[in-house]
């Protein structure tokens, strides 16, 4: 969240029956900022498909885990090495899903269908289609920006961790 970002319109209740809670690590204090890590969940690079998905090599658990680094007002006085408890909204992560992967693929099959109903050409059906990528990209990278200046996709600090806490999703139902 950037640091002139105001308050979100809604904000996150801790009592929420859609709260998506995850474990995160303190790396750093700058002031009255803390900068988090989020922890690997058990199953990360353990999988059958975890030479595929980038969990080895290049893209190394450490490479990925530096660049998911994370800013929050420390309001809690939180140490480096402290492990925390970090909230997010699940009504902005399903927002932040749709607009990444939805929203570009709509936009992609709508071009296509278009340019095949009037063009009859596969030529034509592809360039729309790649256009149509393209705008739906640029659109998706507005909207999270726009979203993220609002403050709806910021994690929110709610407690510290215990010993054996690990991410969960929070529901009054269950």
């Amino acid at each position: 969240m950037p640091l002139n970002a105001p308050v979100p319109e809604h904000p996150i209740d801790p009592f929420s029956a859609d709260l998506v809670e995850g474990v995160a690590r303190v790396v750093a204090v700058k002031g009255d900022r803390v900068w988090l890590e989020p922890e690997l969940t058990s199953s990360c690079g353990g999988c059958a498909a975890s030479g595929l998905c980038g969990a080895k090599g290049i893209g190394t658990a450490a490479n990925r885990l530096e660049i998911r680094r994370f800013e929050l007002v420390n309001a809690a006085q939180l140490v480096v090495g402290e492990r925390v408890i970090i909230g997010v909204d699940g009504r902005a992560l399903l927002k932040a899903s749709v607009t990444a992967y939805a929203l570009p693929l709509v936009i992609m099959l709508s071009a296509g269908a278009v340019a095949q109903n009037i063009a009859q050409s596969d030529g034509v059906t592809m360039i729309a289609m790649a256009s149509g990528l393209a705008f739906g990209l640029l659109l998706a990278r507005w909207i999270a920006r726009w979203l993220s200046t609002r403050g709806q996709l910021a994690p929110r600090f709610l407690r510290r961790a215990d010993a054996e806490e690990a991410c969960k999703i929070s529901s009054l139902e269950s």
